[in-house]
C-alpha cells in the first residue's frame, strides 16, 4: 500500500512537472517608473567593459600577448643560434691555427687538447679531410689531417682502431713531405709516432734518420724554440738503442743552442757524461 501511494506521488509530481514547462510565460512586466530619489551608487574601482567593448579589449589584450610571446621566442632563437654561430667560429679559428705555419707547435698542442677535452677531434678530422681533399697540394692539410689522426690514436683504448690510425697518420704525414720535405710539423710528428711503434717493426732506425734530416733543416733556417725537441727525441732514440754516447752528444749539441731550454738541461743531468 505504502509502494502504491509512492508511485501515485512520483507519477502525479511528474505530471505537475511537465504541465509547469509547458505553460506560456507572463506577460512583460510594465516599466517601471523612475525613482525621484535614489541612493548614489559606489564607483567601480575595476570597470569592466562589456558588450562590444569587451570583445575588442579581449581580443586586444589577445593581441599584446601574442605579440609578447612573438617577440620572446625569436629573441631566444636568436640568442641560441648566436651562440652556434660563436661556437662554429672558434672551432674554424682553431683549424686555420692547426694549419697555420705562423702557429708555434706547443700552440698547436694547446689547440689539439681543448678540441680533443671538448670531445671535437671527430669534427676536427672530418673538417681536415675535408680541406684536404679540396686542396690535395697543401702540405700544411695534409700534416693537420695527419696530427689529428695521431691526436685520436691517443685518445682511444681499442688497439685495431689504434694501429689503423696510426697508419693513416704515416702516411699522411709522407704525403705532406712529398709535397714540402721542410715541413717541420710533418717530419717531426711522423718520426715521434714512429719512436713509439712496436721494437718488432724495427723503426728504431728510420727514427733516427728522420730525426737526423730534421736537425740537418733546422740548422739552415732561424731558430725557432719547437727546434730543441728534434736534439731532445733524438737523444732518447740514441738511448733506447743503447748509444748513450750519441745521446749525450746530441742534448750537449741541442743545449748549447738552445742553452734556455729546461727539459735539455734536465737530460744532460740525469744521464752519466762522459770523461772529458
Amino acid at each position: 500500500m505504502k509502494r502504491l501511494i509512492l508511485a501515485v506521488f512520483g507519477l502525479s509530481t511528474l505530471v505537475g512537472l511537465a504541465f509547469y514547462m509547458s505553460r506560456p510565460g507572463p506577460p512583460p512586466a510594465p516599466p517601471a517608473e523612475p525613482a525621484t530619489e535614489s541612493a548614489p551608487s559606489q564607483p567601480n574601482e575595476n570597470p569592466q567593459p562589456a558588450g562590444p567593448v569587451a570583445a575588442k579589449t579581449r581580443q586586444s589584450r589577445r593581441v599584446v600577448d601574442e605579440s609578447v610571446d612573438s617577440k620572446q621566442e625569436p629573441r631566444a632563437a636568436v640568442a641560441s643560434t648566436g651562440a652556434r654561430s660563436a661556437d662554429a667560429a672558434a672551432f674554424n679559428y682553431a683549424i686555420d691555427a692547426l694549419v697555420s705555419t705562423q702557429t708555434g707547435y706547443e700552440q698547436k698542442r694547446a689547440i689539439w687538447k681543448q678540441l680533443r677535452d671538448a670531445g671535437k677531434l671527430d669534427l676536427a678530422i672530418a673538417e681536415l679531410e675535408r680541406r684536404a681533399a679540396d686542396d690535395p697540394r697543401s702540405a700544411a692539410d695534409q700534416a693537420a689531417l695527419g696530427q689529428a689522426y695521431f691526436q685520436k690514436c691517443g685518445a682511444i683504448q681499442d688497439v685495431r682502431e689504434q694501429a689503423i690510425l696510426a697508419m693513416q697518420a704515416d702516411k699522411v704525414f709522407d704525403t705532406a713531405l712529398n709535397l714540402d720535405p721542410y715541413n717541420w710539423d710533418a717530419r717531426f710528428d711522423k718520426a715521434a709516432a714512429m719512436s713509439h711503434w712496436p721494437a718488432s717493426l724495427n723503426k728504431g732506425q728510420e727514427v733516427i734518420d728522420s730525426f737526423q734530416t730534421l736537425i740537418q733543416q733546422q740548422e739552415t733556417q732561424p731558430p725557432q724554440p719547437q727546434f730543441a725537441k728534434s736534439y731532445i727525441r733524438l737523444g732518447d732514440q740514441y738511448q733506447k738503442s743503447g748509444n748513450l754516447d750519441f745521446a749525450n752528444q746530441v742534448w750537449q749539441r741541442g743545449a748549447a743552442l738552445f742553452p734556455d731550454n729546461e727539459e735539455l738541461k734536465g737530460k744532460l743531468t740525469a744521464t752519466p757524461q762522459p770523461a772529458p
